[in-house]
């Protein structure tokens, strides 16, 4: 067993070598500078008030809560009425789906593109036969790596009840035209749905220029957050609809502290979309990367992932590397996206990188390229002396 003295060694040493010059990791897992350190104190701020004897534990621990959901509420330009917690993205969009009522999907078409978040897609597949809707994916082109917004409008026809849209596809990057499916679900008549999971904290989103019916994401990625937050907004228009999900509890009601069984009322605003005793030390977790991030001049993270996605492109174009993200900076998020050439394991490069100091991720044999504020000029140059021809 480890002594005291190797742990504090170990611990300094961890600290020490924190270095993220060759993150690239933002596409899955932020980190900011003092990290470490902001989150550690606010995880042992919530300890230590949750273990004083008194009785003001619940009443921090939903302010922090509530904190964090107020700064959601800020970012996206939403009323905090209108924004609720979950488990992570796929609860939350679960949530919205089971406050819809049924004849809102039955008999009717949800369209979805195939490179969605792959989560909301089995999610949506496997409601489809319980709620009697029929699932229309949006292909990709063959040989092309995206679905293009021309045929996710183009499959966007009368019969579609509900629309989830990804704002950025988390395989390729590819970013969708927000006022342009906004204004195509004014025409159709379409509930529409947003996942903002691989875009919010890096792009500019504001719901008074892009209205959406629903909106989830995430405190993870951009936000530099802690897994177990997940984050929703409802609209105004559809909270006034009657949006009655099945699964409730204490917390859906507007006095959570009714304890009267033959009395329940819904909450009037989104908190109906809570369910028991809610979960808190993810948000606790998650406020100081919200915090930073929120207090960073508008556009200055967003300029400096752009400079080392440029340089990121150069690179793979000079060692030979198919590019899957579009070119053009107002058609791609924040991550770089390529193919790794056949004669390369992927998975195996992606340990050797590691083993380097530079890290990135694959999926299959996309290779995936995420600079964010950590990330420098020096990180991208040593990934171009260890990425292989």
């Amino acid at each position: 067993m480890p002594t005291p003295d190797m742990r504090n060694l170990a611990m300094n040493h961890a600290t020490e070598a924190d270095d993220f010059s060759g993150w690239l990791m933002y596409h899955s897992v932020g980190v900011y500078p003092g990290h470490r350190k902001a989150m550690t104190e606010a995880l042992a701020a919530f300890a230590a008030n949750w273990c004083a004897p008194d009785d003001s534990r619940w009443d921090a621990a939903l302010a922090a809560r509530a904190a964090l959901l107020s700064d959601w509420a800020g970012l996206i330009g939403a009323n905090e009425a209108n924004v609720f917690g979950a488990q992570n993205v796929t609860d939350a969009f679960a949530r919205f789906l089971d406050g819809l009522a049924d004849d809102t999907l039955r008999g009717r078409t949800v369209l979805v593109a195939a490179d969605c978040f792959p989560s909301l897609h089995f999610l949506l597949s496997g409601l489809a036969p319980r709620r009697g809707f029929t699932l229309r994916t949006v292909a990709v082109r063959e040989g092309e790596d995206y679905v293009r917004d021309e045929d996710f409008i183009d499959a966007w026809t009368g019969d579609v009840a509900l629309a989830l849209v990804t704002w950025v596809s988390s395989l390729t990057s590819k970013r969708v035209n927000l006022p342009g499916l906004c204004e195509h679900a004014r025409r159709r008549e379409s509930l529409v749905a947003l996942d903002v999971t691989q875009g919010i904290g890096i792009l500019p989103f504001d719901l008074s220029q892009t209205p959406f019916d629903f909106v989830c994401g995430s405190t993870l990625k951009w936000l530099c957050g802690a897994p177990g937050t997940g984050l929703g907004y409802i609209a105004p228009h559809a909270l006034a609809q009657g949006a009655t999900p099945a699964v409730r509890g204490w917390f859906s009601q507007e006095d959570p502290f009714n304890w009267n069984i033959h009395a329940f009322t819904y909450a009037s605003d989104a908190r109906r979309f809570d369910t028991g005793t809610p979960s808190v030390l993810p948000f606790v977790a998650s406020q100081p990367g919200m915090t930073w991030m929120r207090a960073q001049p508008p556009g200055s993270v967003r300029r400096h992932n752009l400079a080392l996605c440029h340089r990121l492109i150069d690179m793979l174009d000079e060692r030979g590397y198919r590019l899957l993200s579009p070119r053009n900076d107002n058609e791609r998020g924040a991550s770089i996206m390529a193919e790794a050439p056949a004669h390369l394991d992927a998975a195996q490069l992606v340990a050797q990188l590691k083993d380097a100091g530079i890290f990135v991720d694959a999926r299959s044999r996309t290779l995936r390229f995420s600079p964010g504020i950590c990330t420098t000029r020096d990180g991208i140059d040593s990934l171009a002396q260890c990425l292989p021809r």
